[in-house]
């Protein structure tokens, strides 16, 4: 087995948070902490956990209308980082949110509406299903590692 490949392990870690805005922070350090044994370059770790946090903001505003509800989060190393983002909250597919007017939102003031764009383009590949009535967002990130000095 090759350093590379020992870096690679398949093991999956889980933490579920209550989804409110209070609990993105524990999300932030649950993936720093799963990702420490691995060199990953600090622009593409950047780009994971902004987009992590995004769909976090998402489901704790809009998922869970009528009450409290929690947010699971899985990752795992193989093949690159993979990030699992589940809720049981209201179906949502974020693939069918279109790309949004830039331009517009710039000349109208109007704040916010650029999450889902960020995650989905920060992430090398960002998918979505509906299973046992959760949905389930796989954001995946190739690795590219920090050279070793």
């Amino acid at each position: 087995m090759t350093e590379r490949e020992g870096l690679l392990d398949a093991s999956r870690r889980t933490l579920t948070i209550r989804a409110a805005l209070g609990e993105i922070d524990r999300a932030r350090d649950f993936l720093r902490q799963s990702l420490t044994d691995i060199p990953l370059n600090e622009e593409e770790f950047f780009k994971l956990e902004l987009a992590l946090v995004e769909i976090c903001v998402n489901v704790t505003r809009y998922a869970y209308p009528d009450g409290p509800g929690e947010i699971t989060l899985s990752l795992w190393t193989v093949p690159g980082v993979c990030l699992e983002i589940r809720d049981s909250g209201r179906a949502f597919d974020p693939r069918l949110v279109p790309a949004p007017d830039l331009e517009g939102l710039v000349s109208s003031g109007r704040r916010g509406g650029l999450g889902v764009f960020l995650a989905r383009s920060l992430v090398d590949d960002f998918n979505y299903r509906r299973e046992e009535g959760e949905n389930v967002i796989t954001l995946s990130q190739c690795l590219v590692l920090n050279p070793r000095p």
